[in-house]
């Protein structure tokens, strides 16, 4: 269960960013094996919804069953939603401050192409690079190959969820503040997504640091939302969210769910064939996780286990959306389950707890950085003749 009032408000930062992280890979974890498929077909695979860490889509012929293959997807492997969200802590790391499209440049994609790491869906150490789809290799193929401006590489790439999906941790450097969550997401998202490809990213950060506020539920991080994101984005949000408000389990949510965001949704119904329109640039649309990661939290009230379950059992593009509803319920507080957090952490090769330390310190660096150069604008406002705020 989500904690509620005075339990809520005891929750530190540190267990915070733990829960965000840990929950994001494991919402991940859960998502990957049933991806790409519709909640019809994942019943008639499984015999019945899915209920936690499950195996291969094709069992043992992972290796060679299309339309995945090569990616040994499930038995509690993470994919690259969690390869990519780790990889941007270790850039925080790095610059202890922060980031805008530069870093990403600078540190984003010499990460990518330069440190090969044990990638579990693989089952072999190899470039990140090696692992992330076409829309992410764009980070490579524009900031490395084509020197083009970072703050403007995004620009021409498929509008997908790719950036979105590792934004959690730009939401919890900026904890408990979504309006600066928001405005360094889409500074950093610019290297790698435009239109609503890079809204959503904003939109996700700002949801995670508002889940970070003290006494926050997942109703004041849907209104956070709303009052930041622009266009499509903000519509579909809202009327899924709107529906999500009728319904207290995913089961019945699911269809509803998906009427809702399909006039904002640019795949279609077929989501292994797109339409024509698909993942091009609109004011009018949106990407379809984050604004069912967001239901899914308004459905469970923020508990993990079943905010998790209702985003995996969706299907479609589930490992993105476990992942954002995984880091938003753990960010909440919510108890991410000890034995899906340490067969994921075993299945991947994976201390799931190491970004969170390190990214913890990272964030209490910058707080304290933010704090002086704070101080020091009030004091140049304060000579210049600007009087001092009465509290």
């Amino acid at each position: 269960m989500t904690p509620k009032g005075e339990e809520s408000a005891a929750i530190t930062l540190s267990e915070r960013i733990t829960g965000a992280l840990v929950g994001a890979a494991v919402g991940d974890a859960l998502g990957g094996p049933v991806e790409g498929y519709s909640p019809e077909q994942i019943l008639e695979r499984h015999g019945g919804r899915v209920h936690g860490i499950v195996g291969p889509w094709n069992g043992d012929a992972w290796r060679t069953a299309r339309p995945i293959a090569p990616y040994h997807k499930g038995d509690g492997h993470i994919t690259d939603d969690t390869l990519l969200t780790h990889a941007l802590v270790r850039v925080y790391a790095q610059v202890r401050d922060h980031l805008d499209a530069y870093a990403i440049a600078e540190h984003l994609v010499p990460d990518l192409m330069t440190n090969p790491r044990w990638i579990p869906e693989l089952e072999t150490e190899a470039l990140l690079l090696q692992r992330v789809f076409l829309a992410e290799k764009w980070l490579v193929a524009r900031l490395h190959y084509g020197h083009v401006d970072p703050r403007e590489a995004g620009v021409g790439n498929i509008v997908n969820c790719g950036a979105a999906m590792y934004m959690a941790p730009v939401g919890l450097v900026n904890a408990a503040h979504p309006t600066g969550a928001y405005t360094e997401a889409l500074d950093i998202a610019g290297a790698h997504q435009s239109s609503y490809g890079r809204e959503a990213a904003g939109v996700f950060a700002a949801a995670v640091a508002a889940a970070c506020t003290p006494g926050a539920t997942p109703d004041s991080v849907v209104t956070t939302c709303l009052s930041l994101a622009k266009d499509g984005t903000r519509e579909a949000i809202e009327r899924v969210c709107e529906v999500a408000s009728g319904y207290s389990d995913f089961e019945s949510a699911l269809a509803p769910f998906r009427e809702a965001v399909a006039p904002y949704d640019t795949v279609g119904p077929d989501y292994r064939s797109p339409s024509l329109a698909a993942r091009r640039p609109s004011r009018l649309h949106a990407i379809e996780e984050l604004p069912i990661a967001l239901g899914m939290l308004v459905v469970a009230d923020g508990d993990f286990r079943h905010a998790v379950l209702g985003s995996v059992n969706y299907g479609r593009d589930c490992d993105s959306i476990a992942t954002m509803a995984g880091a938003l319920a753990g960010a909440l507080g919510s108890p991410v389950p000890e034995d899906w957090s340490k067969t994921v952490s075993e299945a991947g090769r994976l201390d799931l707890w190491e970004p969170a330390t390190t990214l913890t310190q990272v964030t209490r660096e910058i707080f304290e950085r933010d704090v002086r150069r704070r101080r020091a604008h009030e004091q140049a406002l304060t000579e210049l003749g600007v009087p001092e705020c009465s509290d």
